[in-house]
């Protein structure tokens, strides 16, 4: 019995030291360990429901980055929209309302919306 698991035991050994060494050696290779394809940012996520949610994601960099709405569920991710990214993004303080039309337009609006409280208005709102 013994002579059947000592081969077996070195032989798993063998592979774990060898797969450790893949590794370290994969991170010295150059480009080895860089990510293929556009580089993916992800801008703003906006929860919809308990499993949905909206999420805008830069793709590329420079002047063809591209701006993606995403609609992501358990069982799927779908593209809802498609914009160019402006060049210059202020992180700062939000802006005011966009004045261009368009679904990226209409979406800020929305979400200004949502973050503005709620003003009662007219002769019985409370002061």
């Amino acid at each position: 019995m013994l002579q059947n698991a000592l081969p077996a035991a070195g032989l798993l050994v063998l592979m774990v030291l060898l797969a450790w060494a893949l590794q370290h050696w994969k991170r010295h290779l150059p480009g080895v360990a860089a990510p293929a394809g556009p580089t993916l940012k992800v801008l703003n996520t906006v929860a919809i429901g308990p499993q949905q949610r909206l999420l805008s994601v830069q793709v590329g960099e420079g002047p063809y980055a591209q701006c993606l709405v995403l609609g992501v569920t358990p069982g799927s991710i779908q593209a809802l929209h498609r914009m160019p990214l402006p060049t210059e993004v202020d992180t700062g303080t939000p802006s005011p309302m966009p004045t261009a039309n368009g679904f990226g337009a209409r979406l800020a609006q929305q979400l200004h919306a949502l973050k503005k409280p709620a003003q009662a208005q007219g002769p019985h709102a409370p002061l």
